[in-house]
């Protein structure tokens, strides 16, 4: 069986990969709070990965960094530190826990590392200039990695749309909004965590073994159509 790191598994997105995976995988989470989940699979370590050390780990076939944000305003009240904040949580945190377990994947089982980006990045849109920003480096930091520790080690990111989590509470408050956001979509949907979840389980899986330094947009249509 294979061992799995996720980081940020215990809210949304990461949560819906861990109970994904925990079906099949040793799965080593670690984040500040507690998954709600209980499974025999499961090992938890609480850490802000931007704040602390991240516990040591002495095997791992693959890292899955979940950690994101959705800071949105107009770029005249974006404040520098709102951009480092960005950074740090989307880029460095990603940078710090591909580094510190490293030298563990690269004697895994086929390992994979799989990050998040945002559709903002191919899709220009209003108030998104930090996390764009931010994601577009963790896009480039994707293919460089793809290329970097190839063959060893595979390296994909996915671009999700919109998310049904807390993350996306405030774009998603009412019905309405809710509604309106369906309909900018030409697949008349956004996202469920379910969703990202199964790709990212694909991603992470030996179907995958020839994909690397991908960035897979999982856009309900919204990048690719104009209908």
């Amino acid at each position: 069986m294979k061992t799995i790191i996720v980081v940020g598994g215990s809210k949304g997105i990461g949560k819906a990969i861990l109970q994904n995976l925990l079906v099949h995988t040793n799965v080593i989470n670690i984040s500040r709070s507690t998954p709600d989940v209980s499974h025999d699979n499961l090992t938890h370590y609480s850490c802000d990965v931007t704040a602390e050390e991240l516990p040591d780990i002495d095997a791992a076939d693959g890292l899955i960094y979940c950690p994101g944000s959705i800071n949105l305003k107009p770029i005249s009240r974006l404040s520098i530190d709102d951009f480092k904040n960005d950074f740090e949580i989307n880029v460095l945190g990603a940078v710090k826990a591909i580094q510190k377990y490293l030298n563990i994947l690269k004697k895994g089982t086929t390992p994979s590392i799989l990050l998040f980006s945002t559709v903002a990045c191919k899709l220009g849109m209003p108030f998104h200039a930090s996390v764009a920003t931010a994601k577009s480096g963790v896009e480039g930091l994707t293919k460089s990695l793809g290329a970097e520790l190839a063959p060893t080690i595979r390296v994909n990111a996915i671009a999700p749309t919109v998310t049904d989590t807390t993350l996306a509470s405030k774009i998603l408050r009412n019905e309405k909004m809710e509604e309106n956001m369906k309909q900018r979509h030409p697949l008349k949907k956004y996202l469920s965590p379910q969703d990202v979840a199964d790709t990212a389980e694909f991603l992470m899986s030996d179907k995958a073994s020839s994909i690397s330094g991908q960035i897979f947009e999982l856009d309900a249509g919204i990048v690719s159509f104009k209908i």
